[in-house]
């Protein structure tokens, strides 16, 4: 792809680094991933400083850095470096964003807080850093303001059609990385324990490419769920052929999803299943469940990071391992109609707060802070 992308009448410029190794490394972004964190330390700081510090400090304006993943950790703490060098750092304000615990191993931190403020993307990432001696500043995850836009009337008539003609009463989604944090065994458990008791239920799963994948499936072969592949023609299907593929997919108690879901297709499904699994056991923020209850559907989340819930109001949160708890809270919801879509109404609500537009004011007043 181009190395260099404008949009936004220019006022966005999104560069495309690293793409020389990339050439080489094709099994994925992890693939080189060393030799790509390297290059990207010793090339973005003195880039930054050619092509935007000089400019912002001869318009008389500050210079914001926000760094997020430990990959960057390293450019932070030399880009700093280099400000300091050139007299350009007293212009600038450098944040590094905790948005997970990855690597965290490899991190100098002494080095980083000292160069740059921390901030986190929940407060269970706050009380996390807090936990390792380092004061943060939360600065939430956000959601597009499309998410909160009305479904198409037409497509959720068709996707709700689709659904009741398979006959199996309640229809529940997960769609995640192959991760035994995600719980997808929970997940699976639940719904063969739902299955044993006489409730029918239907589990549509989207997960990756990663070996934990094979362990799902065989736990719930084991559990005597059956499985069916849903696969498309099409390399991107519509948002049409998309319902049709799960209208016409073979009668099975997991429905495997291994085709593209267009973006609007899955608001579609977070909207008309009965409920969304996004029961992960470790969640920084948990972006899934906000985007379930925007699109009008009811999020089953963890209990970690997810901060935008409040539990039988506007989600469901899952606060043990126990997938007797997920059979318990989907039992209400069945036998409770009037509370379900009040619930519905309330996620909606509470997701509105938690668009780009509002995120970005609230890191704004944080940065006028740090800045001070």
């Amino acid at each position: 792809m181009p190395p260099e992308e404008r949009i936004i009448n220019g006022k966005y410029i999104k560069h495309r680094w690293c793409q020389w190794i990339s050439r080489y490394k094709k099994n994925g972004v992890y693939d080189g991933e060393d030799e790509k964190v390297n290059d990207y330390s010793g090339s973005v700081p003195p880039y930054i400083i050619d092509n935007i510090a000089r400019r912002a400090a001869g318009e008389n304006k500050t210079l914001v850095v926000m760094a997020e993943e430990w990959h960057t950790a390293e450019a932070l703490c030399y880009l700093s470096d280099l400000l300091n060098w050139h007299g350009l750092r007293r212009n600038a304000v450098l944040l590094w964003n905790a948005n997970n615990t990855m690597s965290f191993h490899r991190i100098n931190w002494g080095r980083l807080t000292y160069v740059s403020k921390i901030t986190a993307v929940s407060k269970f990432m706050k009380q996390i850093m807090a936990g390792i001696g380092h004061e943060a500043i939360v600065v939430p995850n956000g959601i597009p303001d499309r998410m909160l836009e009305p479904h198409n009337p037409r497509y959720m008539k068709m996707m709700k059609a689709a659904l009741e003609s398979r006959g199996s009463g309640l229809n529940a989604l997960k769609i995640g990385r192959f991760d035994p944090a995600k719980r997808w065994m929970m997940a699976v458990e639940a719904v063969a324990r739902l299955k044993q008791s006489g409730g029918g239920v239907t589990l549509m799963v989207r997960g990756g490419m990663e070996p934990h994948g094979a362990e799902v499936f065989a736990r719930a072969n084991s559990l005597g769920l059956s499985i069916a592949d849903v696969t498309s023609q099409d390399r991107r299907p519509t948002v049409e052929q998309s319902i049709a593929l799960i209208a016409n997919a073979p009668r099975a108690d997991v429905l495997n999803l291994k085709f593209f879901l267009p973006e609007e297709f899955v608001r579609l499904l977070y909207g008309a299943c009965d409920c969304v699994f996004a029961n992960s056991g470790f969640e920084p923020f948990g972006l899934v469940g906000l985007e379930v209850m925007a699109s009008g559907g009811i999020a089953f989340t963890g209990a970690t990071g997810e901060d935008y819930v409040i539990p039988f109001v506007n989600a469901i949160s899952v606060e043990t391992n126990d997938p007797n708890e997920i059979v318990a809270y989907m039992q209400f919801l069945h036998d409770n109609p009037a509370a379900k879509e009040q619930m519905k109404k309330e996620a909606y609500v509470t997701s509105g707060q938690f668009t780009w537009q509002v995120v970005i004011n609230n890191l704004v007043r944080r940065i006028e802070f740090i800045g001070m």
